[in-house]
């Protein structure tokens, strides 16, 4: 971590999650921090769902809820930028504080609960964002209190297929009551059923047809995993992204606040959400995309998530602990990676310890 860094984290750190979370936004809003240029390398060019990624590194949703600065994440060096959760109505999420450090093991305790400004505000960014480069998706959610939890996701990808490079469905945070539910097979098939016709019918107007990825959550178990597996080839889903955070607090040493309530996520939940990717992967086969998200503050978890099945890899926690030249950090080191193997791209790493990491516990 360079200088600039280390005073920035050291000055954020000194207010709470959620205020610091407010504070940096602002700062890329207006330009600030500049970091270091990220290098432009061809070899970490990826094209996944019919998507040119410049290269496989992304901001993960979460950060930038309300679509407020992708621009700026993309000018961080990040290849892709998702944005969300996003819900029709705006809504206040969970009561405060609702954001806990655990800084000794890189990682955040959060239970905001879809807090997020609704389609409206958002949908008014992205279309002034018309037109300029880069890759933007929108993860959408649901209002905590809808009556028909599906129609908010069918509503968010009639309203953000044409504004967006990519949807994901987001039906695995565990700070909305009831929304992990939706991963059971009968409750998925009728939502993915449902998403799909909605951007056929976007389809048949426009011509446009925007990949669709599914994000789930890291505590599944086998035949969790093959069920989802089953609808996603079913219904012809571009894509998983593995993981959300997780109800898990296993190996934690800062256990200040790991009796709240809310997902972990960061340092800890690395092989979890890689074992699970690789199984996702062997269930999926070689077609599907794959974005793996858990962990990753480094090039070496990074290549280490495509090293299992990764087409794509995506980080926040690590952000918050790394600083803004986080990104061109791991895109120098993967670089220097490329070099060291004598490997021609990085999509030629993709799998190549997928037995290993399909063999771990989950």
């Amino acid at each position: 971590m360079g200088l600039f860094d280390r005073i920035g984290r050291e000055v954020l750190f000194r207010f709470d999650p959620e205020t610091a979370h407010g504070l940096s936004l602002r700062a890329l809003a207006c330009g600030l921090p500049v970091a270091p240029r990220a290098p432009h390398d061809p070899r970490l060019a990826v094209t996944v769902a019919g998507l040119a990624v410049p290269n496989p590194l992304g901001m993960a949703a979460g950060y930038d809820k309300d679509g407020e600065v992708p621009d700026a994440l993309l000018g961080l060096g990040f290849g892709f930028a998702e944005i969300g959760s996003v819900t029709p109505r705006a809504q206040p999420g969970n009561p405060k504080p609702r954001i806990f450090r655990l800084a000794r093991d890189g990682a955040v305790i959060n239970r905001l609960g879809f807090n997020n400004q609704g389609h409206d505000r958002c949908m008014a960014r992205l279309a002034a964002r018309r037109g300029r480069p880069g890759i933007v998706g929108v993860n959408i959610g649901a209002n905590k209190d809808s009556a028909d939890r599906i129609a908010d996701y069918e509503a968010g990808v009639r309203r953000f297929a044409s504004l967006c490079s990519y949807l994901a469905v987001n039906i695995s945070s565990p700070n909305t009551p009831g929304l992990r539910s939706m991963q059971a097979r009968g409750e998925l098939a009728d939502l993915l059923s449902r998403v799909v016709a909605a951007r056929a019918s976007l389809s048949d107007a426009d011509g446009k047809r925007r990949p669709i990825f599914l994000k789930i959550a890291p505590d599944l178990v086998e035949a969790e995993l093959a069920d989802i597996a089953a609808e996603v080839g079913a219904h012809g889903i571009d894509g998983v992204i593995v993981s959300n955070t997780t109800l898990s607090r296993a190996g934690l040493s800062d256990t200040r606040h790991a009796g709240e309530a809310g997902g972990l996520s960061g340092r800890p939940l690395f092989e979890r959400s890689t074992a699970v990717l690789a199984r996702m992967r062997r269930l999926l086969g070689p077609q599907t995309a794959l974005i793996g998200v858990g962990g990753v503050s480094s090039a070496e978890t990074a290549l280490e998530k495509i090293r299992a099945g990764a087409d794509l890899v995506q980080l926040y926690t690590g952000l918050v602990y790394g600083g803004p030249s986080l990104p061109g950090r791991i895109l120098r080191d993967m670089a220097r990676t490329l070099d060291a193997e004598r490997v021609a791209s990085v999509s030629a790493l993709r799998g190549s310890r997928l037995d290993h990491w399909a063999s771990q516990p989950i």
